[in-house]
């Protein structure tokens, strides 16, 4: 028999920040809410597993004191509006063998400051064939930022900071992370993702970061994972300057992997934060 073996670790870091790179949030509605799910699986046999959440929040400035109200609708931003689209999607289906499955799933609407998230996903699958079973599954997340020119007046928390500019620019920013496994016949897979959507003042950053690593099943004693694995991390990003309405600057990147056969390792990992500095 032979193998292909595959042993790779790759981090990918993108950090966007400046006054011209103008990620500003919208702020959360009055109502918020919580949920969390949380997964054990112990199974020889069929397994089928599903999870989804699609979150969209449209905020404008200054429709407290207005009979203007920031309302998800079609068409462009007007002045002082911020809308995210946040979109997390994950499934795993065998047709036998032994999977045994953890999964912790936490979403929070709430405003959130710099280093803590509205979701955060974290999984670890363990997964071995019988007379030819396999497994397949996918996750994938999304975060898409948009919003109109703003003032900058009341969007910097700190009371000791001044922005370097009036006017926070127009921005569109999206980006993707994606994982999938294809006919896997054994292996560990962990993966841990989260992203943030929602914040008081603009000095907190989209955020959106993303890991997965595939290893042995823990002392089966071949030495590899089998079965394919491909990631997906993408962007878009498109900026303006002052309350022009024409990109400024535009950037469109993609890492892509796909690797198959006897795996040793593979570890990816992807973050992304986009934010004004002051």
């Amino acid at each position: 028999m032979i193998y292909r073996k595959f042993s790779a670790i790759v981090f990918l870091l993108v950090v966007i920040s400046g006054i011209t790179c103008a990620d500003r949030l919208p702020s959360q509605v009055p109502e918020n809410q919580k949920i969390s799910v949380f997964t054990i699986i112990d199974v020889v046999g069929y397994v089928s597993d599903k999870s989804h959440m699609s979150w969209t929040i449209d905020y404008l400035e200054g429709s407290e004191t207005t009979d203007e109200f920031g309302s998800i609708h079609d068409g462009r931003l007007y002045p002082g509006e911020s809308i995210a689209i946040a979109s997390f999607s994950d499934s795993i289906m065998t047709n036998g063998g032994h999977l045994m499955l953890n999964k912790n799933l936490d979403f929070d609407s709430q405003d959130k400051s710099k280093g803590l998230n509205n979701l955060e996903v974290e999984k670890v699958l363990t997964y071995e064939s019988i007379d030819g079973s396999f497994l397949v599954g996918s996750e994938e997340w999304s975060l898409d930022v948009a919003g109109n020119y703003a003032n900058t007046d009341d969007s910097i928390r700190c009371v000791f900071a001044s922005a370097k500019e009036s006017v926070i620019p127009a921005f569109c920013n999206v980006v993707k992370a994606r994982s999938e496994l294809i006919n896997f016949n054994s292996g560990q897979v962990s993966t841990k993702g989260s992203l943030r959507a929602v914040a008081a003042t603009s000095d907190v950053p989209a955020g959106l970061f993303y890991q997965i690593a595939v290893t042995p099943v823990p002392d089966s004693g071949s030495g590899f994972a089998e079965g394919t694995v491909k990631t997906m991390f993408a962007g878009s990003i498109m900026e303006a300057r002052n309350k022009s309405a024409i990109p400024s600057v535009t950037n469109q990147w993609s890492d892509k992997t796909s690797v198959s056969g006897g795996i040793r390792n593979i570890q990816k990992t992807f973050r992304y934060e986009s934010g004004i500095t002051y």
